[in-house]
């Protein structure tokens, strides 16, 4: 699946206020490598059925088996291993016969400050290998998913030195004394480093995939079931927007009978978020991960277009408008590719006059309709085209139902079949008192 820079950004997948973003959201990960290993697997979506399964199955691992996740290794450890493998202290020079004690005593005596920080930095890299240990032993079985498998047999490779293994069996006897610890410290600098800083990568690429799992759990998400047909479909029961605290679910069908929705209703209804809870549930099913609704079934799609928060640009001498057309001209020739894809399109053509934008979007609508390989969601206020669309079998027209009870505007958020006929601007203008404003002018 691909997804332009646009449309992570209309999703708010990323998002320049980062706290409303769905990474933010979804980033339970305790190291910085790991925050941004992460943001490479969201910015990845997986390319085919069997690699989502595979990422499905390392998630479902991790899972079952999260009770035992080895909690030794932190983002200090992580971070003082990094400093210490990088720092420009030089190793003691002898590290056998009686010449190693004599150096480690006036190491530790006239260099005190640089063997505090050996000593400290010594006991995260013992923690570091501890944890590993602990991975390789309770996680890589022979059932253990590939894409974990692979990382935790580099690491057991990796484990495999001579001096880590005595380095572990002084610490569990108590025999890691300063003498013992200036002169594992040479071996691990002097041989070990570049083995050192690939186990901290493979930690925080496991503490990536943790994030993922702890995320599923936290917010009770659901693993979806891609059918394997080659037409596109996505049919789910009680989804909702993740981002939301306080969110309306909704219930959802879209295949080839009725591959476009047809969506109404007022600003504030709920069009907006039902557009991106879709693109939103869609994008998480294609990384791997669990979706927030009670059961989804979907088709594998090759990308996802939005146009929902198209803008003009002043320094190109672009109008809002003619930002629209390109924006649309871009959707056409991406999706007109024969592949499948999830088109999510808000509010067509606010930046011209309402016939030409009636007229503008049922050109584009009718021409999307040819398409056979595409699933359409489109949001509009032009409820006065529905009726040009009616005999449109493979429409399904859908809306946000919203009430106005003493002058007061009431929205239920729920999802009906049919077209809104509500039309209350003047209300909103009323009730935030802009008439009364306006009549105050002199």
């Amino acid at each position: 699946m691909q997804l332009d820079k646009t449309s992570y950004y209309d999703l708010s997948i990323f998002n320049r206020d980062e706290e409303y973003s769905l990474f933010h959201r979804l980033d339970f990960t305790t190291t910085a490598g790991g925050r941004d290993y992460l943001r490479q697997l969201f910015s990845k979506p997986l390319q085919d059925i069997t690699a989502i399964q595979n990422r499905q199955k390392a998630l479902k691992y991790i899972l079952d088996l999260e009770s035992k996740w080895p909690s030794i290794i932190s983002n200090g450890t992580i971070v003082v291993v990094e400093n210490y493998m990088e720092a420009h202290i030089e190793p003691i020079s002898t590290t056998e016969g009686p010449a190693l004690w004599l150096n480690a005593v006036i190491t530790k005596t006239l260099y005190a400050p640089d063997f505090s920080f050996i000593k400290f930095s010594f006991t995260q890299l013992v923690n570091l290998l501890r944890g590993f240990r602990a991975f390789i032993d309770v996680f890589n079985s022979d059932d253990a998913p590939k894409v974990l498998k692979t990382m935790l047999d580099r690491a057991q490779h990796l484990l495999n030195q001579r001096d880590f293994s005595d380095i572990l069996q002084a610490e569990a006897t108590g025999t890691l004394n300063f003498v013992q610890i200036l002169r594992y410290d040479h071996y691990i600098r002097r041989r070990h480093k570049k083995v050192i800083i690939e186990l901290v990568t493979l930690y925080q690429q496991l503490d990536a995939y943790y994030a993922m799992a702890k995320a599923i759990r936290h917010f009770n998400l659901q693993f979806p079931i891609f059918s394997g047909s080659t037409r596109p479909q996505v049919k789910a029961s009680q989804l909702y927007h993740l981002i939301l605290d306080t969110p309306v679910a909704y219930d959802l069908t879209l295949d080839e009978q009725q591959h476009f929705m047809f969506l109404t209703g007022a600003n504030m209804a709920g069009k907006t978020t039902f557009i991106r809870a879709v693109g939103l549930a869609v994008f998480l099913a294609h990384i791997g991960m669990g979706v927030p609704a009670a059961a989804m079934e979907l088709s594998f799609f090759h990308g996802i277009f939005s146009n929902i928060q198209v803008q003009d640009n002043i320094f190109k001498g672009e109008s809002y408008f003619y930002s629209e057309v390109l924006r649309i001209k871009n959707t056409i020739t991406q999706v007109t590719d024969g592949k499948n894809w999830l088109v999510l399109i808000d509010e067509m053509f606010k930046g011209t006059n309402i016939e030409d934008a009636r007229n503008c979007s049922l050109a584009v609508i009718r021409g999307l309709l040819r398409s056979s390989n595409c699933l359409f969601i489109l949001s509009t206020h032009l409820y006065e085209i529905a009726e040009d669309l009616s005999q449109e079998k493979r429409i399904q027209f859908k809306y946000f139902e919203s009430q106005v009870i003493e002058d007061n505007l009431h929205f239920t958020y729920q999802l009906k079949d049919g077209i809104a006929k509500e039309k209350i601007g003047y209300l909103i203008l009323k009730r935030e008192k802009v008439l009364d404003l306006l009549d105050q002018i002199r």
